[in-house]
């Protein structure tokens, strides 16, 4: 398979693999050393906080981005009339965590993003007095726009409102430093880029944000759980971190796999990750502009990442490039080609030979 997909998941890398046989293993042998797994997972969010850019306080474990901007929509305290802005046409999933709040008298306007990238003199004239939050992709999945979220942030710190990025097509694909880029709230999956199977997110919270609370409450997110389980309603006392948002019990599995991930990636460095698929990138759009087929999103640097959507029917390239071994996702405008740090300029050079040869044969659906 000539796998170009990783903005739809990444496949299982060896040391990933391992580390979850190893899991198992232990799970198996020891009936589960949970006190030992919870020590583990402890140094895993420290370490996940740091790629990050952010102290260990900070990061709550979730089940994906959804399950995160879903968080940060209802930690919110907003009152009726407050508004929220959106990007019109970015994931789906981030605009119905704040579209469901619409039943709270919450006003989501959707700005139209235009040519080129997102920055803040895209929302600027979009505010008012009313404005709480900005909410947007880093990276988008259906284009590959890398919006300047740092412009962004400092538009929202001046304005005293709260930006919120989903990561999830960016983090373990560029270099993500929270602090810097002015985010308040990050929610990512770690299927794509951080390498894990699905069923694990990151949830990044500002320390600073102590007044957003969490909708839902269990033992977990309690300053002081009780010894005898047995619930005290005099003593309801949130914890201060992020651990606050956290539900119940860990994906114990994938956290581990996280660990061995990010052995990997920070073995590679993030930076060096970055300018590879930049490097794959330029590589794609030159064989592609020879072959006479169009780029949907940005073509420059500094507005993309890793994802490539090529303008080619999806209903007849999408079987025709499985039928060649190609591992590609049909999206809203063509054909998405997306790569991880395993790919390679071959990869580049084979897909663009398949392609060469269904122009030359015209495909059929």
């Amino acid at each position: 398979m000539l796998y170009l997909d990783t903005a739809h998941q990444s496949p299982l890398a060896t040391s990933v693999r391992q580390a979850l046989e190893s899991f198992y293993q232990e799970a198996n042998a020891f009936g589960g050393p949970k006190p030992v797994w919870l020590e583990r997972v402890e140094r895993v969010r420290a370490r996940a906080a740091a790629f990050l850019g952010a102290a260990a306080g900070e990061l709550a474990f979730t089940k994906n981005t959804s399950e995160g901007l879903n968080i940060a929509a209802n930690a919110i305290d907003f009152a009726p009339g407050d508004n929220v802005l959106l990007i019109e046409g970015d994931h789906p999933n981030n605009a119905y965590a704040w579209l469901n709040l619409r039943r709270r008298g919450v006003e989501v306007r959707f700005v139209k993003l235009g040519q080129g990238v997102a920055d803040a003199s895209l929302f600027a004239p979009h505010m008012d007095a009313r404005t709480r939050a900005i909410s947007l992709s880093h990276v988008t999945f259906h284009a590959g726009h890398r919006h300047d979220v740092a412009s962004v942030g400092r538009l929202c710190r001046e304005r005293g409102i709260y930006l919120v990025v989903d990561a999830m097509q960016s983090v373990g694909v560029l270099p993500v430093d929270v602090k810097a880029m002015g985010v308040s709230i990050l929610a990512a999956g770690c299927h794509k880029g951080l390498l894990v199977p699905q069923g694990l997110g990151l949830l990044y919270v500002d320390a600073a944000l102590t007044e957003l609370q969490p909708v839902y409450l269990a033992t977990a997110g309690l300053a002081r759980p009780p010894a005898d389980l047995i619930a005290n309603p005099n003593d309801m006392a949130l914890r201060e971190d992020a651990g606050r948002f956290e539900i119940g019990n860990y994906n114990l599995a994938d956290i581990h796999a996280l660990d061995a991930a990010l052995d990997l990636i920070v073995s590679v460095g993030i930076a060096n990750i970055e300018r590879h698929v930049l490097a794959l990138g330029d590589r794609l759009i030159e064989r592609m502009d020879a072959l006479g087929v169009g780029l949907v999103g940005p073509r420059e640097r500094a507005r993309r990442a890793h994802i490539y959507v090529l303008d080619l029917p999806v209903e007849t390239w999408i079987g025709f490039l499985a039928q060649q071994g190609v591992r590609v996702s049909p999206e809203r405008d063509g054909v998405r080609v997306s790569f991880g740090l395993f790919n390679t300029p071959d990869d580049v050079d084979r897909v663009a030979g398949i392609i060469a040869a269904g122009l030359q044969a015209p495909v059929s659906a």
